[in-house]
């Protein structure tokens, strides 16, 4: 190990020269040439191999000068701390001072060095925080856990002087293992939004290093680059201007560039060396080989396969013979025994009225009160008789016997606990005591409330400063807990209770089966039980414990136990009471004080007997030093109540070793195994009992995990060592049986769960048969299925066996069982390993919970601690990552999620310690808001479904035979809108070709009709312009551009205007001049930065002569703070059109042919590509008479059109429909309604349109922000019945859940459900389905989300799981015919099948047009036939998936009608695993996860899933989110997520029509421009 340690280390090496070349070993050489060839088939990082090289080579190189000299000095300290001998004694008497461990003994600890030693190869990046995440605000999480709550094993005490280390990691600081200088490096050299190094820590040689890294990890590293279509821009369009801040990526310049090196990606994104060297480090850290391939499968209803778990063939099997129960020694007769247990009390408080009972410390340690068994008797007997006839509700008396009552008394007070305990029995009522409820959330009193409720109690008993403490209600009364029932409170201090009469005496009888009292207990899954304990079991129990512990009358015996529960009330108020022992009761404050002052008050009052917890042993030994003269000679019997924790051992043998110089004998530490079930189970018999010497097994952990015993010796690293619990019980039967399944009997070497059979054990669980059967009346079998007892035995929950000389060994508890692909793991021995590596620096000890999760059809192991609050963030990682490791290899298991939280915020259980349950319920609500996170799926999920080989020949190819109408025998998908021909007049339709002559024409005929009402946000009309006006206006547009620009015909012209009439009359005005317009979104002049550099793009793409546009935005173009974003000077002849001069054109230009270019329709596509379409005159007159026929528009009408005017349907809509229908549209610019949100609905209801358009950022809007308010809206008389159509504008999947919440929320007002739908439209043909007035509406279909990843159709019922509703996008336009086709074989499709949209139709865009010449690359988008059926008509594809599937409903015409779904568009789906995902699936999973993600996108990179998540809550939630994405994606979709990326609200960028732009996001991530809050890396 010391050679591994030091040579791993070496930064620098020599290349050995040729003399040491031929001095290596034959198996040297052998290495490196292996070494030589994993390199270059890239199976090994170069780092990786340099480190491994080095360290073949160290051994033959001499020592180099400027090496590191702590290098060297860790190597010293390793071979000097081996070379200590093991065994040598003063090594051994040492040992506890110099550390504070009571998880394990040294071998542990050994263990997981050695095990981490393995390691030091592996980088893991470290996730990157946000600074404002670093720094806690509250001062509640700097300061450390509060001491009053600490937990039971946490080592909070405060301890003089520096603990020497055991460790050499902890003695050097300086020396960084395992993790790399470079990473952190490169992690802290880049902007503030990601860790700044920590003031005080080490100096990184950070972008030199981050240099050389980055260039190994791009030497030898084949990127996967995403195949992009070419993107002819990194811009994207504004959204609603200033809505959502842009990400900029133009080329090259990504802003908060440091200096590190830039790689870039094969399409040219300029990539952050940060984000991407991580992400680099994350890939190469995956390449590791997995576990070994699983081989069988189940099916999961359908299609995927998730592997399951096979046994594995090697796997030890238990061997030895099938176990004899264990029989208890006989329950003694003895002559005076009591009848029953109160009998005692009676017999002691009349005969020995002055013995002492009890004695109650204060915090000082100070013996405050004395409790004889006189005043017990009296004070109980007053107690009891006050219950049962002083308290009455209307002349009733309040309670009779059988009632159950609540026992409310704080830790510090057993007296009164004693007497309210007694009172009860002697009242023979049924006690149930509960902890002290401190606020009115804690943790688990909920499920107390509700055993509370299901055991009926009405009364609660407490003392009177107990009861000024528990919250109370405004009336003064104490407060109604959640989930409790309604209590009535009741003081039992001495003013309260009245003395009975004379002749009055409580009914003693002779023990029975009625109930004694309740004892309750939490399950794994945080529900409470409560355990009856009949009067009969109680006393024999006490008999039991009188018996095993040898008690005698009067000996004097120490409890630092819980009175109320468990041990301390067996030991402490029971059996005491049955021998007239003198109990000095330690309260667990005074022990946070001073943990020596159970043994002080051993030494003062010669005690015989203790009764601890391990937890006590151990704090006791930090703060031994202090004292000299204490003695535990006096002690028979130290009994360790949790002595079947395997973690007991090391605090046994600790504290054994330091106060055996102290009085104390090694025979007398008597551990003892019990469950609330089945009480005491085993215990170690005091040394004056004659008994077998205590027993040890060191047992092999993988064994364990099997279910078998072997005893390890060879194995160091992964083996548990474990005591005995001595031998069962007196008059007890104990065996062993399976865990799950039929209890048959284990062989003497498997271990399973104990059971036992005693008069000495509880009945029931109160209120709940089924489970008292499962656990109180279980009948073990033998192999062969014969019973082995007609006496039912109980199950204890506790995980053993039976060792050699009958005594029992535990290995663990069935709450904390994972079993994980089918091997068991103990939640103990998990922390233990955890705490194992290094822990005190950087977490608190005992503040670790460890549970598992069920995610996709197995366990997955959750691992969260509390973190100092001055462990920086590197050494928590570094902590965490070695965790992992360190559990790895000892357990063979990986760790699914490991979470630190800040100190002081684990939910806790009554007496400290951490409540499991509560912790796993916040980290499955995302509530437990951790402070760093590392989740490690990639390792732990190996039962994911193959990735899907797509089997060639299964579609149908050209040789398939086309029968009529049907493909492969179904009917071929195919659709068509109604036949233009028969529909209109042809003259008209030749008439209105061009769109000028249409607008010179409606001048003439009707020249004031108005056209346009353009609107302002206080919903008046801002202009208005007629047919006329309109036409005027164009002319002078025509006249400026003629001259003023000298423009010849065929030149294109930018119109960059703000929504308005302006750029109607200037795109006009360019026709007129025989120009062909270009419509632009003018810049934001808050965010120049981002809007302006697209629209120069747009203005150099489309080759624009001439801008035109207002003098604001003209001044705007050539500003200063331009020129800051784009070079001013290269812009093309700007014109204004503000003061137009009153002149008309010579004449207006006539196009000699309809197939020439209108006008170009530039649009930033999903994917970030800026792609600009050219409309030819014959397009745009049919695109105008399909929209007119669909909607039955004409003169009289009025449209409400809230769009944005520059692409697409919007443009044709605002600028084109009205000129040609002569409908009057009412113009809403979408930007007024970020003042007045009900601008749109008002106008709508105000000019009682008929037909509305609006795009999906409108409908958010109005849903978002009209919400709450449409009580308002109708009060101010806001109408929307009139409307019969609002179309949402889009070119995507319909988003079903926002036009459904919008339609829901306007209901109030009107709108018809019916009324809200969809439109579809993409680059090659902007408008192909539209809803329209007439026709059926709008289908919603279910499909099987599993089966669109196989790119087929499967149709489900609605509600069935993996269930996804899609809505039909209107219907399709008059003259257009669609068809879907295979993407591969371009071959037509049946119905119902999955296939790309081809469109064909007069108004379809004629191709794209570009700058760069790709106009080939894409001919086949605007003209492709198909490969067989009918190939002869010219097809458009869109780039969409979707399917045509036939209705029952008949449309117009009376033909049944077809309906046409959209899934999603190719371009944006992710590949991964073989299977087809929409990102818009897994994001609306992701969105369903927590309440506090706002809006989520997905990417992929490297074949890694890459999750952003908008947080719309407090930062401190950030890091609950990684895990709940991680699990949500997984198990909904079978994928990994790689990285999941935490960012404010508004970060994703969105278009104009509100989709969002996941390639611009994913640029803005590799060029680390998200300014992101938390980025974690899963492993």
């Amino acid at each position: 190990m010391a050679e591994r340690g030091s040579a791993g280390l070496l930064t620098v090496v020599l290349e050995p020269g040729p003399a040491v070349a031929m001095t290596l070993p034959a198996e040297v050489r052998e290495k490196l040439a292996e070494l030589e060839l994993e390199l270059s088939e890239g199976d090994i990082t170069q780092k990786g191999y340099e480190k491994k090289r080095g360290k073949l080579l160290s051994p033959y190189i001499p020592q180099i000068q400027g090496v590191d000299p702590s290098l060297q000095l860790e190597h010293r300290i390793q071979t000097s701390s081996q070379a200590a001998p093991v065994g040598s004694k003063q090594n051994k008497s040492r040992a506890p001072n110099a550390r504070d461990e009571r998880f394990r003994s040294d071998l542990h600890t050994e263990a997981v060095q050695a095990a981490l030693a393995k390691y030091k190869e592996r980088k893991m990046p470290m996730p990157s925080k946000r600074r404002s995440v670093l720094v806690q605000s509250s001062v509640e999480a700097c300061t450390p856990p509060d001491t009053s709550s600490a937990s039971e094993d946490e080592g909070s005490l405060r301890r003089q002087g520096r603990i020497a280390s055991s460790t050499p990691y902890q003695a050097h600081p300086n020396v960084e293992h395992w993790f790399n200088r470079v990473i952190q490096g490169s992690s802290t050299s880049s902007s503030a939004s990601s860790t700044s190094s920590h003031p005080g820590g080490r100096p990184h040689a950070a972008n030199s290093a981050a240099n050389t890294v980055l260039a190994d990890l791009m030497a030898h590293t084949h990127l996967d680059n995403h195949s992009a279509p070419p993107d002819v821009t990194g811009l994207s369009e504004r959204s609603m201007h200033a809505e959502r801040p842009q990400v900029a990526s133009v080329r090259g310049h990504p802003r908060g560039f440091n200096h590190a090196s830039v790689m870039e990606t094969g399409d040219g994104v300029p990539v952050n060396s940060r984000v991407s060297s991580k992400i680099q480090q994350l890939l190469n850290t995956l390449k590791r080989p997995k576990r070994p391939p699983l081989r069988e499968f189940f099916v999961d209803d359908f299609e995927e396969l998730l592997d399951v778990q096979q046994p594995d063939p090697n796997q030890p099997k238990p061997e030895g013979t099938q176990m004899s129960p264990l029989e208890g020694d006989p329950l003694g007769v003895v002559t005076n025994w009591p009848p029953a247990l109160l009998a005692s009390l009676q017999r002691w408080g009349t005969m020995y009225p002055k013995s002492p009972c009890l004695t109650a410390l204060d915090n000082a340690g100070k013996a405050v009160y004395t409790l004889t068994y006189g005043k017990l008797w009296t004070r109980s007997q007053k107690l009891a008789y006050t219950l049962l006839n002083k308290l009455s509700s209307r002349n009733e008396p309040l309670l009779r016997p059988g009632d159950r009552v609540a026992l409310v008394f704080p830790n510090n007070d057993p007296v009164m606990f004693m007497v309210a305990f007694y009172g009860c029995l002697l009242a023979e009522l049924v006690p149930v005591p509960i902890e002290v409820p401190l606020t009115r959330k804690d943790a688990g009193s909920q499920q107390i409330g509700f055993l509370l409720g299901s055991c009926g109690v009405t009364l609660a008993l407490t003392t009177d400063a107990c009861q000024k403490g528990l919250p109370k209600a405004q009336t003064g009364e104490v407060a109604t807990f959640k989930g409790w029932p309604r209590l009535l409170w009741f003081v039992t201090d001495g003013k309260h209770v009245v003395k009975p009469p004379k002749d009055w005496h409580p009914p003693i009888r002779d023990a029975s089966n009625e109930i004694a009292y309740i004892e309750y207990k939490t399950s794994k899954e945080g529900s409470t039980m409560g355990i009856t304990i009949s009067h009969a079991a109680m006393l024999s129990h006490c008999h039991a414990l009188t018996q095993a512990c040898g008690y005698t009358e009067g000996e004097t015996i120490t409890n630092v136990l819980d009175f109320k529960r468990d041990a301390g009330l067996w030991h402490a108020v029971l059996a005491s009471v049955m021998n007239r022992m003198h109990v000095i009761s330690i309260p667990y404050s005074l022990m946070k004080v001073n943990p020596l002052s159970w043994i002080q008050k051993v030494h003062t009052y010669k005690a015989r007997v203790a009764v601890v917890k391990s937890r006590d042993m151990h704090w006791s030994l930090l703060a031994q030093r202090d004292q000299r003269d204490i003695s535990l000679i006096s002690l028979r019997m130290l009994i360790v109540a949790d002595g079947a924790n395997p973690w007991s051992i090391s605090s046994c043998d600790a504290f054994l070793n330091v106060f055996q110089s102290r009085g104390l004998r090694p025979e007398v530490i008597c551990p003892c195994a019990s469950s609330p079930e089945s009480m005491t189970v085993a215990i170690r018999r005091p040394p004056e009992m004659g008994i077998p010497p205590p027993g040890k097994a060191v047992l092999s952990m993988s064994g364990l995990s099997h279910g078998v015993i072997r005893v390890d010796t060879e194995e160091k690293l992964s083996v548990l060592t474990v005591q005995d619990v001595g031998q069962a019980m007196p008059g007890a039967r104990v065996c062993v049986v399976r865990v799950e399944g039929t209890p048959y009997l284990c062989q003497t070497d498997e271990v399973g769960e104990i059971c036992v059979s005693s008069g000495t054990i509880g009945v029931a669980y109160y209120g709940l048969p089924g489970m008292t059967k499962n656990i109180f009346e279980t009948i073990p079998v033998t192999s062969s299925g014969s019973p082995i007892s007609d006496r039912p035995f109980t199950r204890t929950s506790l995980m053993g066996f039976i060792g050699p000389d009958n005594l029992v060994f535990v290995v663990g508890k069935m709450d904390g069982l994972m079993v994980v692909s089918g091997r068991r793991h103990n939640a103990d021995d998990v922390v233990a390993t955890a705490l194992a590596v290094e822990p005190m620096k950087f977490v608190y000890r005992g503040r670790i919970a460890v549970f598992s999760v069920s995610v996709l059809h197995d366990e997955r192991i959750v691992v969260v601690a509390e973190q100092r609050p001055d462990a920086s963030e590197e050494d928590s990682f570094q902590w965490m990552s070695r965790v992992l490791q360190a559990i790895d290899s000892i357990h063979q298991v990986g760790v699914y999620c490991l979470a630190l939280v800040p100190a002081n915020t684990l939910p806790k259980a009554p007496l400290g310690g951490i409540h499991i349950s509560e912790t796993k319920q916040r980290f499955l609500e995302g509530a437990l808001h951790p402070c760093n996170v590392l989740m490690c799926p990639h390792t732990c999920v190996t039962n994911l479904p193959k990735p899907r080989q797509k089997q060639p020949g299964t579609e149908v190819g050209p040789a398939s035979m086309i029968v009529g109408n049907l493909v492969a025998g179904k009917r071929i998908a195919q659709a068509c809108g109604r036949d233009v021909a028969q529909l209109e007049d042809n003259d008209q339709a030749r008439k209105f070709l061009y769109m000028q002559d249409v607008l010179q024409w409606r001048a003439q005929a009707t020249p004031d009709h108005p056209l346009f009402l353009l609107l302002n946000a206080k919903g008046t009309v801002a202009s208005a312009a007629s047919c006329l006006q309109l036409h005027k206006r164009a002319e002078r547009v025509a006249v400026v551009l003629m001259e003023k620009g000298r423009l010849n015909t065929g030149d294109h012209v930018a119109l960059v205007y703000p929504p308005g009439i302006d750029l109607i009359a200037s795109f006009y005005g360019c026709l007129y001049a025989g120009c062909v317009p270009v419509t632009v979104r003018p810049p934001h002049p808050q965010n120049l930065a981002t809007t302006l550099p697209t629209v120069k793009m747009i203005v150099e793409v489309s080759k624009s002569v001439c801008i035109l546009t207002t003098q604001a935005i003209m001044k705007l173009l050539k500003s200063k703070e331009a020129a800051a974003a784009v070079d001013v000077k290269t812009w093309p002849l700007v014109l204004d059109t503000d003061d137009l001069p009153r002149k008309r054109p010579l004449q207006i230009y006539k196009p000699p042919t309809p197939e020439m270019l209108a006008y170009l329709d530039f649009s930033v596509s999903t994917t970030g590509i800026l792609a600009g379409v050219k409309m030819s005159h014959a397009a745009t007159s049919a695109l105008c008479r399909s929209i007119k026929l669909q909607c039955e528009l004409y003169p009289s009408r009025q449209i409400a059109i809230c769009l944005d005017p520059y692409c697409g349907l919007g443009f044709a809509l605002w600028c084109l429909c009205s000129v040609y229908s002569g409908h009057q549209s009412i113009l809403v610019p979408p930007l007024e309604l970020e003042t007045n949100v009900s601008l749109w609905l008002s106008a709508v209801s105000q000019y009682k349109v008929r037909v509305t358009f609006c795009s999906y950022s409108i409908m958010e809007m109005c849903t978002k922000g009209l919400g709450a308010q449409t009580e308002a809206l109708r009060l101010r008389n806001v109408n929307l019945s009139c409307v019969r159509t609002c179309m949402v504008v889009a070119e995507e999947r319909p988003r079903i859940t926002l036009t459904q919440s919008f339609s829901k929320i306007f209901k109030d007002l009107g709108l018809s459900p019916r009324a809200v739908s969809t439109t579809f439209g993409c680059r090659v043909n902007v408008a192909i389905c539209l809803q329209g007035t007439a026709g059926p509406d709008p289908t919603t279909v279910y499909v099987d989300m599993r089966a669109l990843r196989h790119d087929r159709v499967r149709l489900v019922e609605r509600g069935s799981p993996h269930s996804l509703p899609l809505m039909e996008s209107g219907k399709i336009l008059p003259g257009v015919k669609v068809i879907i086709a295979n993407t591969e074989t371009k071959g037509p499709l049946g119905d119902s099948h999955l296939g790309e949209v081809w469109v064909s139709s007069p108004h379809n865009a004629t191709g794209y047009y570009t700058v760069y010449g790709e106009e080939a690359l894409h001919a086949d988008h605007f003209n492709t036939k198909l490969s067989f059926g009918d190939t002869q008509t010219v097809w458009a594809r869109t780039g969409y998936l979707g399917f045509l599937r036939r209705t029952e409903l008949t449309d117009a015409s009376g033909e049944r009608h077809d309906a046409l779904y959209v899934v999603g568009s190719l371009d944006e789906t992710l590949e991964l695993r073989g299977m087809r995902y929409h990102p818009i699936d897994i994001e609306t999973s992701v969105i369903r996860s927590h309440k506090s993600i706002a809006e989520c996108a997905v990417f992929t990179w490297t074949n890694l899933l890459v999750v952003v998540v908008e947080l719309e809550g407090p930062e401190q939630e950030a890091l609950d989110l990684v895990a709940l994405v991680t699990n949500v994606v997984l198990e909904e979709h079978y994928l990994i997520v790689g990285v999941v990326v935490v960012v404010d609200p508004g970060v994703i960028p969105i278009n104009s029509r509100g989709e969002k732009q996941r390639m611009h996001l994913r640029d803005g991530f590799l060029a680390d421009q998200l300014d992101p809050i938390y980025v974690a890396y899963n492993m």
